[in-house]
């Protein structure tokens, strides 16, 4: 929930031929794995057991501490106004709006206009109407700092917020054009959660539902928050009679899962991140080798669990390689230049995801995922020249030598990764192979997640890294900070914000601003592929890969998967008859 409406300050550390052999017919990875099944035929009642690392110390997916696990609690209880489908499409949601408008392109101020469901209302009675919008824009719009937010894009582009011809009408003004303004008030709370600095600060661990399901109960020490059927929900009858959101550690999932105590369970980071048998935890990390047996042993497991199925998709996020330019050899672009065509996108995709059963696709651009409306491969903008030739033209010379130098010095670059993960070491290990054969010497330095963005990306502190982003619906907003040029600090010295390869150009900036504010969606597509062609030429980062979801469901649950780009439909999983 919250990826499409910004991106965190800490980096997802999720997972982590030549470039012309990627070419724009590169079949879609799975957009989504979740079996369709009739709504007539799921039965009515039962308690669904649903794994979550913890229980959520706050449902404001707006606070800095809240989780991934604030939003699929909140999904349950919330509106959201639009819903992104399998190919990242925002839809609107009609248990809450009956229309949404927003003026012409080209018209000036933009406003967009909402109109409500009649019988959409808060739990307490309260119909949703102005008061929420117009306190919601308030507190994240940045213009108060006694708000401690982490402000999502585009609520700061918002001029006003008004009722319109009646109480179910809201209307939004606009300083300039936004064009991603559908994802803007999801989830949207009642006025009275975001109303004041003080309510909007507090930990929010109740709050009235519009949606399918109400908070019944949240214990952090007993490890469970459970949501209730909604006897106000004006919409399509929940299903189950409650969800239980049960706090287990990725670890602990396919015991829990083998001994039927959870019905729905990520499994990623329990297959990709498994500890070999007889490791203790406060133990020292295992060696690679050790990983990767015990990540292949945890997926044969997982698929052989009885009563349950495996869902594979391709997730909303993607593995990159990020080429830090303010230090060392790739400082210069050619150098640059010379790692992005010297690495086989293909090779590096077929390594990480073929032992985990997801089909193995390369990615071809930085700002829009496989089957996402609007993708194109744009490697070729990267050129044709031979990293061989680049690196000559640069001055590192093989003189026979399995490693370049130049000026007495060896072409040697550090690979930052996430610390115990069986898939980033794989890609590590195919990369270094693979600028080994151009004659750069590759040092993989694992890294533990809590020290790799404050130690390391923040401080520059690194040659390459590999890591993960969250893709969302609405890349020209949302995105627009990874590739902004550093811009001078008070002290003078750039800061690179969410820019960790230091890269960028004014003219890149301008595509991304005028994609950001652009209303036609066809011409914005056109922007984007333009700043996606400059991010190639920059060498700025090599997209590899979507990353991988794994989701074991029990065989007799109906509506939960492996939901890539879309999230649950919480009023239509429960058992089947």
């Amino acid at each position: 929930m919250r990826a499409h409406q910004y991106l965190a300050p800490a980096v997802a550390l999720l997972l982590a031929g030549s470039l012309a052999a990627c070419s724009d017919d590169a079949a879609p990875a799975p957009a989504g794995d979740v079996p369709t099944v009739d709504r007539s035929e799921v039965r009515d009642g039962g308690t669904l057991r649903w794994a979550v690392d913890a229980v959520p110390a706050t449902l404001n997916v707006f606070q800095p501490g809240a989780t991934e696990d604030s939003g699929l609690v909140a999904r349950a209880l919330l509106p959201t106004l639009f819903r992104l489908d399998a190919t990242a499409r925002p839809l609107p949601d009609p248990d809450y709006l009956a229309s949404a408008e927003s003026t012409p392109p080209g018209q000036s101020p933009q406003t967009v206009t909402y109109r409500l469901n009649p019988k959409a209302a808060w739990s307490d009675g309260t119909p949703i109407g102005a008061a929420d919008f117009t306190a919601q824009w308030k507190a994240l719009a940045g213009s108060d700092p006694a708000y401690v937010a982490d402000l999502p894009a585009g609520y700061g582009a918002i001029e006003s917020v008004a009722q319109g011809s009646d109480p179910r009408e809201v209307r939004v003004v606009f300083k300039q054009p936004y064009a991603s303004w559908k994802g803007l008030f999801s989830p949207l709370y009642p006025a009275a959660a975001t109303a004041t600095p003080e309510a909007f600060n507090r930990p929010l661990t109740e709050v009235p539902s519009a949606g399918p399901f109400t908070l019944q109960a949240a214990d952090a020490a007993a490890g469970r928050a459970t949501v209730a059927r909604n006897p106000k929900w004006w919409g399509a009858p929940a299903k189950a009679e409650q969800i239980d959101f049960l706090a287990v550690p990725p670890a602990d999932r396919l015991d829990a899962l083998d001994q039927g105590k959870l019905d729905v369970a990520a499994l990623t980071d329990a297959i990709d991140r498994a500890t070999p048998p007889g490791t203790a935890r406060t133990a020292p990390p295992p060696d690679a080798a050790a990983v990767a047996q015990a990540s292949a042993q945890a997926l044969k497991r997982a698929e052989a669990l009885p009563g349950l199925t495996l869902h594979r998709a391709a997730a909303a996020g993607f593995t990159q390689l990020t080429l830090n330019s303010t230090r060392g050899p790739l400082a210069d672009q050619t150098v640059r230049r010379a790692v992005v065509r010297a690495v086989d996108r293909r090779q590096v995709a077929d390594a990480a995801l073929s032992p985990l059963g997801v089909r193995a696709v390369p990615l071809g651009n930085h700002l829009l995922m496989n089957g996402q409306v609007g993708y194109r491969d744009n490697s070729a903008a990267a050129g044709s020249e031979p990293a061989a030739q680049l690196l000559d033209q640069a001055g590192w010379k093989s003189g026979g030598a399995s490693v370049r130098s130049k000026d007495g010095k060896e072409l040697v670059l550090t690979l930052l990764l996430p610390d115990g993960s069986a898939t980033a070491r794989r890609t590590a290990d195919t990369l270094a192979a693979e600028l080994s054969g151009a004659g750069i010497t590759v040092r993989p330095q694992p890294v533990a997640p809590d020290a790799f963005v404050k130690d390391h990306l923040a401080t520059g502190d690194f040659d390459l890294a590999l890591f993960s982003w969250p893709a969302t619906g609405y890349p020209a907003a949302d995105e627009r900070a990874l590739y902004t040029k550093p811009r001078p600090g008070p002290d003078g010295h750039p800061v690179a914000g969410l820019n960790y390869a230091g890269t960028g150009s004014a003219e890149l900036d301008q595509l991304l601003a005028r994609a950001a504010a652009e209303l036609d969606p066809a011409v914005q597509r056109t922007l984007l592929q333009e700043a996606d062609a400059r991010i190639w030429q920059l060498a700025h980062s090599v997209p590899l890969y979507q990353r991988p979801d794994l989701v074991a469901v029990r065989s007799t649950v109906a509506g939960a998967g492996a939901y890539g780009f879309s999230t649950p439909r919480y009023q239509d999983v429960g058992f089947k008859k």
